[in-house]
């Protein structure tokens, strides 16, 4: 059995509806099917999810979500016109709208998480009626009723360990089986969504609990490049990859694949394979626990901005015990959370996303550890990019750090952090966010420039 996953853009229109009808009956094996919410038709059009958070924000203050509504039902209306659905599919869309939108508004999150569900929710009711009027054994299924239990965490939700046992009786079902992505539901009855692109959470969770043979990932490119095409022109498309190497480079920038789905079919030792929708013949990309370094010790390159650093140096602060805990412990007094805190023996530095900061909690920051830790030197490094390196190869090859390092410089960018993880898959540099497309470049130049494609 394989569990098939397709993204917004497979299903933002009757045409590519009809491209996904065709790929999943291309293969007896591919009998569950994770749907999106519709996404953008063009660049310069809006996804269903982000129709639907405008709906929900505007309902809370007490305004007509009226012109938004309409703009969603034109999405769903678009596509059912283009596939001759009957409008009682369209009525049904329309009718679970109105419901949603007059359900209690107290806890506001939760209102959100109720709306926005509603895109992966009704699109698979549509996308289940067209397959029914192809004349294919269909059944939408409600992850209510399927037992996709989930934590109430709005927005973050976390599979519970029970839901993996009651999804496991899916396997007894006739025919294709068309699973919204995105939320379940709490013990309580309440609808939470996982964290943005959890739709392909949901195909990870339901690969692990059928016990899938491959979670197949389809969305809108050949493969998983090496580097971000925008980036650098015609980049080495990556055959296979490892989970910890798809995870460093999903956290780090790549988004064809959220960096929390792979947990689910990591834990269960599912292969995952990358497909695109309008190309479905490309082998794509697949994901497994271990493969053949064969490639040389750089497998891609990552990079993402939005970044600062606090920078805190205090002499012999190694010989302080409980340092670290403290300086992170007046982080967490903000909400703070962080990402990397390379160190040395007398400074340290904690990367944090730059967004989580204002002048004032900055301020108090900085005062807090002069005051508290007796830091000599408190500073923050604002707009900052991290370049994550990755590869398995790492491990088993000698002076990877050097030849990247040597390749910044040629460019002339200037290094601001270096941080190794401890798993010796990947390298981060930190650098100037106007530095960061010429960093990528010269990476990219040093490691594949000369490799076959």
């Amino acid at each position: 059995m394989k569990v098939i996953k397709f993204g917004g853009s497979s299903l933002a229109s009757g045409k590519q509806l009809e491209k996904v009808f065709q790929i999943v009956l291309s293969d007896p094996e591919r009998k569950v099917v994770v749907v999106s919410a519709p996404g953008k038709r063009f660049a310069e059009d809006t996804k269903v999810t982000d129709l639907l958070i405008e709906c929900a924000e505007q309902c809370l203050q007490n305004q007509n979500p009226k012109e938004k509504l309409e703009a969603v039902m034109e999405r769903y209306s678009a596509i059912a016109e283009e596939c001759h659905l009957p409008d009682r599919v369209i009525k049904d869309i329309f009718n679970d709208l109105v419901n949603r939108f007059a359900s209690d508004k107290s806890k506001p999150d939760r209102y959100i998480d109720l709306i926005k569900a509603s895109g992966e929710d009704n699109n698979a009711k549509l996308v289940a009626a067209y397959f029914l009027e192809r004349g294919v054994e269909t059944t939408y299924v409600d992850p209510k009723e399927a037992g996709l239990l989930v934590s109430a965490e709005p927005g973050n939700a976390q599979a519970l360990p029970e839901a993996y046992e009651r999804l496991f009786s899916l396997r007894e079902r006739q025919g294709i089986l068309i699973f919204p992505g995105f939320f379940g539901y709490s013990e309580e009855g309440e609808v939470f969504t996982f964290s943005r692109s959890g739709s392909d959470i949901t195909g990870s969770i339901l690969a692990n609990a059928l016990n899938a043979d491959l979670y197949e990932n389809f969305t809108d490119v050949d493969a998983v490049y090496s580097v971000n095409p925008s980036i650098v022109k015609k980049p080495k498309e990556i055959k296979e990859l490892t989970y910890r190497e798809m995870r460093e480079l999903s956290y780090a920038g790549f988004s064809v694949l959220h960096d929390e789905a792979l947990v689910p079919a990591f834990r269960a030792g599912i292969p995952v394979q990358i497909k695109n929708t309008n190309n479905p013949s490309a082998p794509g990309t697949r994901i497994v626990y271990e493969r053949d370094n064969t490639n040389g010790p750089v497998i891609g390159i990552a990079s993402d901005q939005g970044f600062c650093s606090i920078y805190v140096s205090k002499y012999l602060m190694n010989r302080e015990i409980g340092f670290g805990r403290k300086l992170l412990g007046i982080l967490e007094d903000f909400g703070l959370s962080y990402e990397h805190t390379p160190s040395g023996i007398d400074d340290v530095s904690v990367i944090l996303r730059e967004n989580q900061l204002d002048d004032k909690i900055e301020a108090a920051i900085i005062q807090r550890i002069k005051t508290e830790l007796h830091a000599d030197e408190v500073k923050i490094e604002h707009s900052l990019a991290l370049i994550m390196v990755v590869g398995e190869g790492m491990r088993h090859n000698v002076g990877t750090m050097a030849r990247a390092s040597k390749a910044l410089a040629r460019a002339s960018v200037n290094i601001e952090m270096i941080n190794q993880g401890s798993s010796e898959v990947s390298m981060m540099f930190g650098v100037k966010e106007v530095d960061e497309k010429r960093a990528v470049q010269a990476i990219y130049e040093e490691f594949f420039a000369a490799v076959t494609v």
